[in-house]
């Protein structure tokens, strides 16, 4: 099992918009959370069947938020 780190947002429509931190393109949406994980765990499964990805190199770090 590989764990992959996701970054969510919800767009001016409210759809849910997904993108896989280190796998440059992976991306999907979806009306509900639930049906957002359910396509990214999909478009993941399809990324790496499709492209040579060294998993090694995923060395993600930390994810902050600032206010201005």
């Amino acid at each position: 099992m590989v764990i992959f780190n996701v970054i969510v947002e919800q767009d001016e429509d409210g759809m849910f918009v997904s993108e896989v931190y280190g796998l440059s393109g992976c991306h999907t949406q979806g009306k509900t959370l639930d049906e957002l994980m359910e396509r990214t765990k999909e478009a993941i499964s399809l990324y790496l069947k499709c492209k040579k990805v060294d998993l090694s190199d995923n060395k993600f770090f930390a994810f902050q938020q600032i206010e201005v």
